[in-house]
């Protein structure tokens, strides 16, 4: 008589990116025992447009999901550039990102939020997936184990506890109490408007395109389908308390900030239809993304950075890449799964902490261009300043490469029996390590 091996109880908090990514990983694991949990009642996007780079896009593959997009759906420019630049005041092209390189699959693309869900979804077991489970408590219990209470009332007992529950993250909250974010001063506004109403603008570029100006910025992109995204990040110094979620916006809160830009951005604002605003947050880098021996914290819950550098998604599905990988690696060597969150973090915290570096010194360069007083002056000194090639690794970085070398040095670092293709091979511990 054989007995079953108790599985090992995760908990999902979150069903965006992180969350959906974390649950395709963890379910190609036959000694996990998973479920979802999501407090909206309804699966459904905020916000408009997603970049999908090429780290994200490699991970895509990783997930299996690659063929889950449509073609139609997905924007690249025909000129094969990544980013433009221009000078918002005259409309002048200052820079184009090229994508040398890059593998034809791997190139650029923008597209709305809910495509990229939808295509998460179509390889998740919506038997894992519970809606309308807010959680309200955590209680870590003498076992090690964690017990979850919803506000439902619902209660669950998990070994592991993965929180991808965003960046207001209550996972977080319970692993680090002392955690607060704060207000960037920028609010951020995603307008929608007819491509074809954009594009007859004349000389209006059908671009993934960055406008420059001494301070606030404009983002404009097509998103297929006949939608166009016309996105702004403004400073504001109102003294009411703002609120991170959708909040319905006036055309003129977004035209009025831009009255100095080149006439066919004024234009082109003019198509807006509809536009909505999310005052921005950000909190300072954790110390660790594990806590407790039995928590992890994946995408925005890890590194609460208000999208600065447009690779969310990728983060959060390099997040899930490592986690899974990491419980995997101290299951298959009867470890803990406390050591493989160890091991997880060794790989993820670094690469948020360098993450926050530069945003340090982008808060730095911004100091200083306060003190120049010709338009053309600062929107030359912003691409100066903030796209260089300094921070072009992060579109490049190779999650796979980082988790093979630190799993790799962590077993020499032991000196165990590491598993390769059904085979132990003993290992020799390394005295300078």
């Amino acid at each position: 008589m054989t007995t079953q091996t108790k599985k090992l109880r995760v908990a999902l908090i979150g069903a965006g990116p992180a969350g959906l990514a974390a649950a395709i990983e963890f379910a190609k694991l036959p000694f996990v025992e998973y479920r979802i949990y999501e407090q909206a009642r309804e699966l459904r996007e905020m916000g408009a447009g997603i970049s999908i780079q090429h780290n994200t896009w490699r991970m895509i593959d990783v997930l299996g999901v690659y063929d889950n997009f449509d073609p139609k759906d997905l924007f690249r420019p025909v000129d094969g550039h990544g980013v433009q630049h221009r000078n918002g005041r005259t409309a002048e092209l200052l820079l184009s990102k090229g994508q040398e390189g890059t593998p034809t699959r791997y190139l650029h693309a923008r597209t709305m939020r809910s495509v990229l869900q939808k295509a998460l979804l179509r390889a998740v077991d919506h038997s894992k997936l519970r809606l309308s489970s807010r959680l309200a408590q955590i209680t870590e219990l003498p076992s090690g184990a964690l017990r979850l209470r919803f506000k439902d009332g619902y209660q669950d007992e998990v070994d592991l506890l993965v929180g991808a529950d965003g960046i207001r993250s209550i996972v977080r909250q319970f692993a680090y109490p002392n955690y607060r974010l704060r207000y960037t001063g920028t609010t951020a506004y995603r307008a929608l408007a007819d491509a074809s109403d954009v594009l007859s603008v004349p000389g209006f570029p059908d671009a993934n395109t960055f406008w420059h100006g001494p301070d606030d910025r404009l983002y404009t992109c097509n998103l297929q389908n006949n939608v166009y995204e016309i996105a702004a990040r403004i400073r504001l110094t109102d003294d009411v308390a703002p609120v991170s979620w959708g909040q319905d916006a006036r055309v003129q809160e977004v035209s009025n900030r831009f009255k100095n830009f080149s006439p066919i951005v004024q234009r082109a604002l003019a198509k807006i239809k509809v536009v909505k605003k999310y005052a921005l947050f950000n909190g300072p880098r954790l110390p660790r993304v594990v806590s407790h021996g039995s928590i992890a914290l994946i995408g925005d819950a890890s590194h609460p950075l208000s999208g600065e550098f447009g690779t969310g998604a990728g983060c959060a599905f390099e997040d899930a890449y490592v986690v899974t990988r990491a419980i995997q690696w101290a299951h298959e060597r009867e470890l803990p799964i406390s050591d493989g969150l160890d091991l997880f973090d060794k790989v993820r915290a670094p690469h948020y902490h360098a993450m926050f570096d530069i945003l340090n010194r982008f808060a730095q360069s911004s100091v200083s261009r306060q003190k120049l007083t010709s338009f053309d002056e600062a929107a030359d000194q912003v691409l100066l300043d903030e796209w260089s090639d300094g921070h072009s690794w992060l579109y490049r970085y190779s999650v796979e490469d980082a988790w093979r070398q630190a799993r790799e040095a962590e077993d020499v670092r032991r000196g165990i029996l590491a598993r390769g293709n059904g085979v132990d091979i003993e290992i020799e511990s390394s005295s300078h390590l």
